[in-house]
């Protein structure tokens, strides 16, 4: 399977571009596709999962710890997977994450067919599939700019959003039907099943995969490179941060519904699975919203408004014991959720150049299925020893305190810088003798003494951008004896990390950031750059 590329359609203006402009691509329109259909076999494994738990032991923490089951792999693999998506082929690993999950729900379902079956082993294979999740999530989020183009990444965000929840409204209510039936066991194995398209998509898609002019790097590696990028992009962390708010207090009314469902409400599996099948029509329903609203208000404004709607949603959901309300409650949930989630989601992506994608946005998963396996837990806990209402009542509480911390401490950028992959730095110089060990870059400017406190602040940028490529001590020193003298230094792990800033790693905006320093220096001059590599003493023999 072959695709037309992103470059095929015309330009035009972001804001311009309609919600369904990546279903244009075809590998993109085949996977979103198959994708559903996985995602509705998820979402009837996940009903099943969690009232097969609540038949074999009566215990709300119980049925909680059936989402953290999930979440946990995720969150403890997910980086180390985000590394592998940037070193390793993509499609194989994304093949070889669906194959895991396909297995465990096979697995599960002939267990469950058996009467085998145990809490132990229940959330054992749940831990499988979550596992399969977190080799398949990072890299499925970073080909999406390989699919459909930088311009339609927000557009892409918002069509896999509602793909999940539209799934959602469909996979509960069809568990449910399945349970009813025929048992837990057929949910299984039709979520077993549903993962047969997304296989035949992958195996087909002849993906292009360009050769690395200095190789892979090593995992260790990657994963602190991932790390190291995440914490010198402030805009980037305002949204992991907000994301890290939202899902944790957001995570109640995922844990803690089929506890109310069996409970206060007094709903079959039917029942529970229509209440989780309304979230997902409001989730289809803030999907179609969300884009005009954003482009209108802006993605900080959009966050806060959805966040504040879904806490009244869970605290209704949590106090009332009027069927109707709760339903009602639950489609708000779902638009709430689309909204905040998939606006998030957009901002994350659209905040990272190619080179560490895939290892950065496992940094964003690590909140989110973070948030959810903590959340699960919490919840579940202060249930068991409060009651599910009190438990609700914090949930809300939580959602809106957090509205006013993130609008004050974590605003969220409106427009997305452009991270063009540029060689904005000159050629580093050949080598003449051994190059193991650490490389020391010294850069001498010289700057006009009444430019001096301008040139300090223009060189804040630079210096995130030395420490997002690979940087890993970075200062900037003033000359006690010469004041129009600054010396920048900062040190790199080794000769072929500090090629990779030259030659793979620079943006538009790092060299916009250099520019505007470089403005501020005395004319007539020009940075002095030298390099130093690490003087190792020879051992004698």
């Amino acid at each position: 399977m072959t695709d037309t590329g992103p470059a095929d359609l015309p330009a035009r203006p972001a804001a311009a571009l309609p919600v369904w402009a990546p279903l244009r691509h075809r590998v993109f329109r085949a996977l979103w596709v198959a994708q559903f259909v996985a995602n509705i076999g998820t979402w009837a494994q996940l009903v099943a999962a969690q009232w097969l738990m609540g038949d074999l032991i009566q215990s709300g923490l119980a049925v909680a710890l059936v989402q953290t089951a999930m979440t946990l792999p995720v969150f403890l693999l997910v980086v180390p997977a985000g590394a592998l998506g940037d070193i390793v082929d993509r499609r194989v690993l994304l093949f070889s994450g669906q194959f895991v999950m396909a297995l465990a729900a096979g697995c599960l379902a002939a267990f469950t067919a058996l009467g085998t079956v145990s809490p132990g082993l229940l959330l054992g294979l749940t831990a499988a599939l979550g596992v399969g999740q977190a080799l398949s999530v990072p890299s499925f989020q970073a080909v999406q700019p390989e699919l459909v183009g930088r311009r339609n990444i927000e557009a892409a965000a918002l069509l896999n959003g509602a793909n999940g929840n539209l799934a959602r409204a469909v996979g509960p209510a069809l568990g449910g039907l399945l349970i009813a039936a025929a048992g837990p066991e057929a949910a299984f194995a039709l979520n077993a099943a549903s993962f047969i398209g997304v296989l035949a998509v992958l195996a087909a898609w002849r993906r292009e995969v360009a050769p690395l002019a200095l190789g892979a790097e090593r995992l260790f590696t990657a994963v602190r490179t991932g790390g190291r990028y995440v914490r010198h992009a402030p805009l980037l962390r305002a949204v992991l941060a907000q994301t890290a708010l939202f899902m944790i207090f957001g995570s109640a009314v995922w844990a803690l519904l089929p506890v109310v469902a069996r409970g206060p409400l007094q709903l079959g599996v039917g029942g529970y699975g229509l209440l989780l099948g309304g979230a997902g029509v409001g989730a289809v329903l803030g999907a179609l919203v969300v884009p005009m609203v954003r482009t209108r208000v802006g993605p900080g404004v959009v966050v806060a408004a959805s966040t504040l709607a879904y806490a009244a949603a869970v605290l209704v959901t949590g106090a009332t014991r009027a069927v109707p309300l709760v339903a009602v409650a639950m489609v708000v949930t779902g638009i709430g959720w689309v909204a905040v989630i998939s606006t998030l989601d957009a901002r994350a992506q659209v905040l990272l150049p190619d080179w560490p994608r895939a290892r950065a946005l496992a940094y964003y998963q690590l909140v989110v299925m973070g948030g959810q396996a903590l959340g699960g837990v919490l919840w579940g806990a202060i249930a068991e020893w409060w009651g599910t209402i009190t438990a609700f009542t914090v949930a809300a509480a939580g959602l809106a305190a957090t509205v006013p911390v993130a609008r004050r401490f974590l605003p969220l950028a409106a427009a997305a810088p452009d991270l063009t992959t540029v060689q904005h730095l000159p050629e580093p110089p050949e080598v003449s003798f051994p190059r193991a060990g650490r490389v020391l870059v010294t850069v001498e400017w010289r700057v006009p003494t009444e430019r001096a406190p301008d040139f300090v602040d223009a060189m804040v940028p630079v210096g995130r951008a030395r420490r997002r490529t690979g940087a890993r001590l970075w200062g900037l020193f003033r000359d006690v004896e010469d004041p129009e003298c600054f010396l920048e230094a900062f040190t790199v792990a080794d000769w072929t990390e500090h090629l990779r800033q030259h030659l793979e790693r620079g943006t538009a905006m790092d060299r916009d950031a250099e520019e505007g320093a470089r403005r501020l220096i005395a004319p007539g001059t020009a940075p002095r750059v030298r390099h130093l590599l690490w003087a190792a003493r020879t051992r004698k023999s």
